[in-house]
């Protein structure tokens, strides 16, 4: 089987910016992740040797002169110490232990420092899509011609609605050659004429790299819940925010705030952070009554929403974000991060719904047990951790009131 990922930063920005977070304030820091497939997939047989065999591969990846001096002219926020780490970063595929059952079905854990793991996540989630459209045979009907027409279309509607927008499909897309050709289409049509709106980059550093793009993304639910797990769940916006102000000092300044939903966070959100950070994510629960709640949070702290980035990314396609763009263009400064909408939109193929989550944590080796943690969000569809976990949390955040 050929190797799935050739290039370091074949991998999205916000695992980057994480790590160089944890390792400045988190340097000791344990973690376990867990594999979960909300489809149920049943894989291909020898599918965990497959890809046993390519996180194995993993380990031959080294970051180049060229991506380092890509990143240090994009992304100048990333203290220069961090570069002297990723040069002597090596994946170990002992971090990762991978099991397939007699039906099919996959399971797949993590465990390891912090630091290290955290690297892991993108590139394995890339690996097993794209293995099993290989390993299923799907790769086959794949037609790269016809999707960047398709791609470039989508693209053309979204400029010409005015959204700004990105790609951030690296976990899911079909194939990398479906990611790339995406991206290709998208700069074209972005590149082709006068718009109102703009094609703002990846979140995939090399494929920025190589399109001479802009590499989008801060931070994932994964850090908040870390802290959750470490310290509890009803101060973890608040120290999340702190810690990412003190490593990155304003810059990346737009947070991801739906890990334990919109009631806990909108009381961790004082001014001083409302004014610091440059806007919020959404990646849960309904847009528009998210956008609402946002809006009415920013004007009871005497701040203009207009003046705010706002950055949907809950699972949108083009007619979506087009639709939000008309309801939000008044209201705030609206950015669409999309996904596997762009990777992954081959006619026939049934995109898969897989992600990795963090289980448990504590905060050095010598802890003799580990800390549960969970995501909860906006949609009870996206919960994460065992249900202990789960309505121990919502109990600390009176969500059951």
């Amino acid at each position: 089987m050929r190797q799935i990922i050739n290039h370091f930063t074949d991998d999205d920005l916000y695992k980057f910016t994480m790590c160089c977070a944890v390792i400045d304030n988190y340097p000791r820091t344990q973690v376990r992740y867990r594999f979960i497939d909300r489809n149920n997939t049943v894989y291909p047989a020898g599918f965990a040797d497959e890809l046993r065999a390519q996180i194995k591969m993993l380990e031959n990846l080294v970051i180049t002169e060229e991506e380092v001096c890509f990143m240090r002219r994009k992304c100048y926020y990333i203290p220069d110490w961090f570069y002297t780490y990723l040069k002597g970063y090596r994946y170990d595929s002992r971090w990762v232990h991978v099991e397939q059952d007699a039906d099919g079905h996959l399971s797949i854990d993590f465990e390891g420092n912090w630091s290290d793991t955290i690297l892991l996540e993108v590139k394995v989630l890339a690996i097993i899509s794209e293995l099993y459209y290989i390993m299923t045979g799907q790769d086959a009907a794949l037609d790269y011609d016809a999707y960047y027409s398709h791609t470039y279309a989508k693209g053309e509607r979204l400029l010409q609605a005015g959204c700004s927008y990105s790609d951030m499909g690296t976990r899911r897309r079909a194939s990398f050659q479906a990611q790339d050709t995406a991206i290709r289409a998208m700069k074209d049509a972005d590149m082709a004429g006068e718009h109102p709106g703009r094609f703002a980059g990846t979140s995939n550093v090399y494929f920025a790299m190589k399109y001479d793009l802009m590499p989008v993304g801060t931070m994932a639910h994964e850090i908040i819940a870390a802290i959750a797990g470490m310290y509890g769940p009803q101060m973890a916006n608040h120290l999340a925010m702190e810690i990412w102000a003190n490593t990155y000092r304003g810059a990346l300044g737009t947070f991801l705030y739906d890990t334990y939903g919109w009631r806990i966070f909108s009381l961790n959100f004082s001014e001083d952070y409302a004014n610091l950070f440059k806007g919020l994510r959404v990646d849960s629960g309904d847009n528009h009554e998210q956008l609402d709640l946002i809006c009415e949070k920013y004007r009871s702290l005497n701040i203009d929403p207009r003046t705010k980035q706002v950055i949907f990314s809950n699972g949108l396609n083009t007619d979506e974000a087009i639709e939000l763009q008309r309801y939000a263009e008044d209201k705030c400064l609206p950015i669409f991060g999309i996904g596997t909408h762009f990777t992954n939109d081959f006619p026939g193929v049934r995109p898969m719904n897989i992600v990795i989550k963090l289980l448990a944590v504590k905060i050095t080796e010598s802890w003799p047990f580990y800390c549960d943690t969970c995501k909860l969000s906006e949609d009870h569809g996206k919960y994460s951790g065992d249900i202990e976990t789960v309505d121990r949390f919502r109990a600390a955040l009176h969500l059951n009131d």
